[in-house]
């Protein structure tokens, strides 16, 4: 999904690269899309996939306590689209987990919850990468 006519930028925000701002990221994400999805159970899913996107990027790309993560969501008619973007140009990557394993399950779950989800270059002149997912609007109005 590209910044042209039909996409609406519903919010772009930017958070510290802290674990304890993973409540606020995701409940402001479920208050921006508690109208926008026909569904209770996709906002839930995209509010779920979000928290999941935030604590890889606070954990694996944060360079410290000054940090942030920044959060944009995008949607058409037909389509949501959560990013998610940070400084660390490295890209994530599903790992296999075992089931008694505590960590590394963030991935599988966005797969999971959404209708696909993949990386993206950082805007001009921002160190990084976007990491995203979508969720199709489907019975939502036009």
């Amino acid at each position: 999904m590209t910044a042209s006519a039909g996409v609406n930028e519903l919010l772009r925000s930017t958070f510290p690269a802290d674990p304890s701002w993973a409540v606020v990221v995701r409940r402001t994400v479920t208050e921006r899309l508690a109208d926008l999805l026909p569904r209770p159970e996709q906002v839930d899913d995209a509010a779920m996939a979000t928290g999941e996107l935030f604590a890889n990027a606070v954990r694996h790309a944060s360079r410290g306590p000054r940090d942030t993560v920044a959060v944009t969501i995008e949607c058409t008619e037909r389509v949501l689209r959560v990013i998610v973007a940070d400084r660390s140009p490295v890209l994530p990557r599903p790992r296999a987990v075992d089931e008694v394993a505590e960590s590394g399950r963030g991935l599988a779950i966005v797969a999971a919850l959404t209708d696909g989800w993949g990386t993206a270059p950082p805007d001009p002149g921002i160190p990084g990468k976007k990491v995203w997912f979508t969720i199709g609007r489907r019975g939502a109005a036009p």
